[in-house]
């Protein structure tokens, strides 16, 4: 059962997990106590985690160099071993996202999405 959450919710992903959850959906890793490593290492054995892409700051604010670099550092702590579902922070990408930026994060995933 994959469960939708938002915010900081850490600290609840041991009772989520303990009541049958086995996937959250959507990671946002600019709020408090979602550090993806972390995550990953604390919990990445037993829950699938949706999203960690910051659709708010990284694709709108930056240039598809930087989308690209972010998205790179995303996968490289998220992806190894599975358990990692690539997308924004959000249900869906902001309408404000230069087309540029949309491009170059889906050839991130394709360039660097090695879950091995």
């Amino acid at each position: 059962m994959q469960l939708q959450c938002r915010g900081g919710f850490e600290s609840l992903i041991p009772a989520l997990a303990a009541a049958g959850s086995d996937g959250l959906y959507v990671v946002q890793p600019c709020c408090q106590g979602m550090d993806l490593t972390l995550l990953k290492a604390n919990y990445g054995q037993t829950i699938l985690f949706n999203g960690a892409i910051d659709s708010h700051r990284v694709p709108i604010e930056v240039t598809p160099d930087i989308v690209r670099h972010k998205i790179r550092e995303v996968l490289a702590g998220m992806a190894p071993g599975g358990g990692y579902v690539t997308g924004a922070s959000r249900d869906y990408i902001l309408a404000e996202t230069p087309v540029e930026n949309v491009l170059a994060m889906f050839d991130a995933v394709e360039e660097f999405g090695d879950y091995r």
